[in-house]
């Protein structure tokens, strides 16, 4: 199973303080232990939201709404994209992570999904259309 791990913003992410050396040093060790241990497919950090933007759809309407955005707790401030055998395991990886943030912060994750949950819905051709996309995508990264 894939999983996406969220990162949840803090006001320091918010206000754009770079982590520490020693910070950077942990988190590079720890992405090698989960790059050793196949788990790990993508990972990045975020810009704080301040520099960037919403797009709030409502009927055909779309509304552009610029950074940044009020509620912090409801922010992300980077992620990682692991394929793992169960919630549990990430759950014990998470546990393992050290702590991205200089105060309290919360890690989530979240299971993605995959082609066989959409069950009949996603036709042969839809599925043909999503594995071509995931082809060329692969190209570009």
């Amino acid at each position: 199973m894939r999983v996406m791990v969220i990162v949840k913003a803090t006001k320091d992410s918010e206000a754009g303080v770079m982590p520490s050396r020693d910070l950077l040093t942990e988190m590079g060790k720890f992405n090698e232990e989960l790059v050793k241990a196949g788990i790990l497919l993508a990972a990045d950090g975020l810009h704080p939201s301040s520099k960037g933007a919403r797009v709030r759809f409502g009927g055909k309407n779309r509304t552009v709404i610029d950074g940044p955005f009020a509620e912090t707790k409801e922010l992300i401030a980077g992620y990682w994209i692991w394929r793992v055998k169960s919630l549990a395991e990430a759950i014990e990886w998470v546990k393992r992570c050290p702590n991205p943030h200089n105060e309290p912060g919360e890690i989530e994750i979240r299971p993605l999904f995959d082609a066989a949950d959409f069950g009949e819905a996603l036709t042969p051709e839809l599925k043909e259309q999503e594995q071509r996309i995931a082809a060329e995508a692969k190209k570009l990264s």
